[in-house]
């Protein structure tokens, strides 16, 4: 267990450190084709399906790689 927590941290800090240096890169993410957006008067609605689909697409990726691994 104490392994899984290790790479898990590690993986969250390799994110956090992206987010941090390469934020204003990114401002993409989110505002993809396929993303919906919906805006009324007082009400704000939000669904990113083409970002979850990308990000789901490459942790999937980098889980078959690091089993291939280890």
């Amino acid at each position: 267990m104490a392994k899984v927590l290790i790479i898990v941290g590690s993986i969250i800090l390799f994110a956090g450190l992206v987010m941090l240096f390469f934020g204003d890169k990114l401002n993409w993410l989110g505002k993809l084709p396929g993303d919906v957006l919906i805006e009324r008067e007082h009400f704000k609605f939000y669904f990113p399906i083409t970002t979850m689909l990308l990000v789901s697409l490459i942790l999937t990726l980098a889980v078959r790689l690091f089993q291939r691994w280890f």
